[in-house]
């Protein structure tokens, strides 16, 4: 295909990118109460325990509507994901090799189910968050959070977890590449820790302790359980390797063999 070709392939496809992105948003608009019902759910739950008093605030006219705006737009992206994800896909797979399509394609059907199974994890231990974080506040005192420091909370609390579920899917990708082995992303573990840290540092808005190391214990599981992963895949290439070598072998010694029995 010509550079033009391209061009208008990549126009076409991003056509229609934005208008799934479009639909999506639409969708979202009417389901973004819902969501934001469910969000906060925890925040409700906790309205009237031990003579608190939890509640959500605006403290903007506008507030509401980007809010409601901002979960629209973010729901869109989620739900026009099919479509995006195969048009950068079908775009991008003719200009791979045979083993770089296996490997994205192998990404893609590991690392989507895994994120969203992350995600779902993220939403399932929030309200234990949440409760925790304002059981801190003394009895008889009111808490009123901002909706939108609050929903950015949620979204990177959640954004975080799912990424954590997929971070063995990266590393396990490029030992499948043969970029990285096994002994080097086991000898790179105090790097691996450091980056832990100021990843879960900016994924935790209040940067507090307790949210760090809530997030920075699955990271470093997954991570421990990909280098696993690395190096028994390392010593199974190894064998497939010297077993590949000792029949590459056989011809030539067959062939000393034969010519000390014609000596």
């Amino acid at each position: 295909m010509t550079l033009g070709g391209h061009l208008r392939e990549l126009r076409n496809r991003l056509f229609i990118v934005g208008i799934s992105l479009v639909i999506g948003a639409i969708a979202g608009w009417f389901l973004s109460s819902v969501v934001w019902d469910v969000l906060t759910g925890p925040v409700s739950a906790l309205d009237g325990q031990d003579g608190r008093v939890a509640s959500m605030n605006f403290d903007t006219i506008t507030g509401a509507f980007d809010l409601r705006l901002r979960i629209a737009l973010q729901l869109g992206l989620i739900l026009s994901a099919p479509v995006w994800l195969y048009e950068v896909f079908a775009f991008a797979v003719p200009g791979l090799t045979r083993k770089e399509s296996r490997i994205t394609l192998g990404f893609l059907a590991s690392a989507i189910p895994l994120f969203v199974g992350g995600c779902a994890a993220g939403l399932f231990v929030l309200p234990h968050v949440i409760e925790l974080m304002v059981s801190f506040a003394p009895g008889q005192t009111a808490s009123f959070l901002a909706a939108s420091a609050y929903y950015d909370f949620v979204l990177k609390l959640v954004l975080a977890i799912g990424v954590a579920f997929v971070l063995p899917v990266f590393l396990v990708v490029l030992n499948v590449a043969g970029v990285l082995s096994g002994a080097t992303i086991l000898r790179s573990w105090r790097y691996a820790l450091l980056a832990i840290c100021l990843f879960t540092a900016i994924a935790t808005p209040a940067a507090d302790v307790f949210s760090m190391f809530l997030l920075a214990v699955p990271l470093v599981v997954l991570y421990f359980g990909a280098v696993g992963i690395a190096l028994l895949r390392d010593r199974r290439a190894a064998k497939i390797e010297a077993a590949l070598t000792r029949r590459d072998e056989i011809p030539s010694l067959l062939s000393e063999v034969a010519s000390r029995a014609d000596d």
